[in-house]
């Protein structure tokens, strides 16, 4: 259906090429930040590494990691390369768990951004001239502007409803009737139930192409997505520290991870316990190095997101495996390691449970105890249907994950809905 073309052709570049691109602008990286950056100049030196350590691309790991506590720690703009009034913009996380990281643009970043999104629409099956519904949250977060700019850029039409007024956001896919969608998945599911309630048929409208990002999500939550909307469901991936959506893509012609745009960001893969770099192939931690950020460049920041790293398919560039999960939201069950992906991959295996779906973390005595909450599908009324898909579902976690969970299943549209990023996890087990 789609043809094998490319948005800028140093996607299909040979890889020595692309390594002496990576290995120039690293280089560069480093002395712009050693000597810009104050609390970069700090963390090399108590490293015993300066800018002219760096000499090959596996030099690299002679350098200290970034980490979000970094950030939190010079709070504001304590990281950035540039005076504060050469930026042409600032973003921040929610803050919600704790100090709020500040991320800044230079004009040129900007410039950059909007390149590697229209890359990323690309690739995903998005050409100009194509009407694109961006339901991603604007503000501070960094997803509903950049993507728009990145949809402006390739020359496509942009509807910036933003998320939430779900009412709203059906309406204005049957009145207008966009090409694209641009979404979490989770909230795209919302939607999905929206257009349900209404009794309108999801296949029968306008939509061709939803890409989605900003949290992790499965193949079968892709299948759920494709299956009911009849359309093509594409990953991204990127986040504000390094640039925001953006850093890699799933490509349309293959679907089969995402491809880093390396000219831009290097990545590694790490043990997430030594810090070790893992060859590529292996499972571990991702650690991404900008390469061409004016305002705010990250040195090795780690993402705390795991995955792999794997050759290039569509593209030269290498690809990310889809992430599986993060290293702050795997939970330790009666030591047993559990992620949410592997929770929602055995829903979906159950044809009368819905997607929606939340994980209670409690203790009882000494104990560690799971309890699910999952939605019935609108058809799933009998009561017996009820409770087959609930015993089916606690066996296949149990036989796939080797843990016991409680299942509750509810009535549809009692789980808490978000426009964002769903809360899969609500831990209430005490802290030591």
């Amino acid at each position: 259906m789609y043809e094998r073309n490319y948005y800028d052709p140093i996607e299909v570049a040979s890889r020595a090429e692309i390594g002496i691109l990576q290995a120039e602008r690293l280089r560069q990286t480093l002395e712009r930040v050693y000597a810009h950056v104050p609390a970069y100049r700090r963390k090399f030196d108590e490293a015993g590494v300066k800018p002219s350590d760096f000499r090959t691309l596996g030099d690299l790991a002679k350098f200290p990691f970034t980490s979000k506590a970094d950030l939190r720690e010079n709070y504001p703009f304590g990281l950035f390369a540039v005076p504060r009034e050469k930026l042409a913009r600032i973003h921040a996380s929610s803050g919600t768990t704790g100090q709020p990281t500040v991320v800044g643009y230079t004009k040129a970043d900007i410039d950059t951004w909007a390149n590697v999104i229209a890359r990323n629409l690309y690739s995903c099956g998005v050409r100009p001239g194509m009407l694109v519904h961006i339901a991603f949250g604007y503000g501070l977060f960094t997803g509903g502007l950049g993507m728009h700019y990145g949809a402006e850029r390739l020359g496509c039409t942009v509807v910036p409803v933003s998320g939430g007024m779900t009412k709203r956001q059906v309406q204005l896919i049957l009145d207008f009737k966009p090409d694209v969608i641009l979404a979490t998945p989770s909230y795209l599911l919302v939607i999905l139930d929206e257009f349900k309630a209404r009794g309108i048929d999801p296949k029968s409208t306008s939509l061709k192409i939803a890409v989605c990002g900003a949290e992790s999500w499965t193949y079968a939550m892709r299948d759920e997505i494709e299956q009911a909307f009849g359309i093509h469901a594409a990953d991204t991936y990127g986040l504000s520290e390094v640039i925001g959506p953006g850093v890699a893509s799933e490509c349309i012609e293959t679907k089969d991870g995402l491809h880093i745009w390396e000219d831009h960001f290097y990545p590694e893969i790490i043990d997430p316990v030594s810090g070790e770099v893992l060859p590529d192939g292996e499972q571990g931690e991702l650690v991404f190095t900008s390469l061409t950020k004016e305002g705010m460049p990250v040195m090795r920041y780690r993402t705390r997101d795991l995955s792999r790293l794997l050759p290039g398919t569509a593209r030269s560039m290498r690809r990310m495996e889809k992430v599986i999960g993060r290293t702050d939201d795997m939970m330790i069950v009666r030591g047993v390691n559990v992620f949410p992906t592997q929770i929602e991959e055995q829903i979906l295996r159950c044809s009368g449970l819905s997607p929606h779906y939340q994980i209670e973390l409690r203790r009882d005595g000494r104990l560690d105890v799971v309890k699910l909450l999952v939605e019935a599908r609108p058809e799933a009324t009998d009561d017996s249907v009820r409770e087959g898909s609930a015993q089916m579902l606690m066996a296949h976690i149990r036989n796939s994950i080797g843990i016991g969970v409680e299942v509750d299943v509810a009535d549809p549209g009692k789980i808490e809905r978000s426009a964002g990023k769903a809360r899969r996890v609500v831990d209430l087990r005490s802290k030591p």
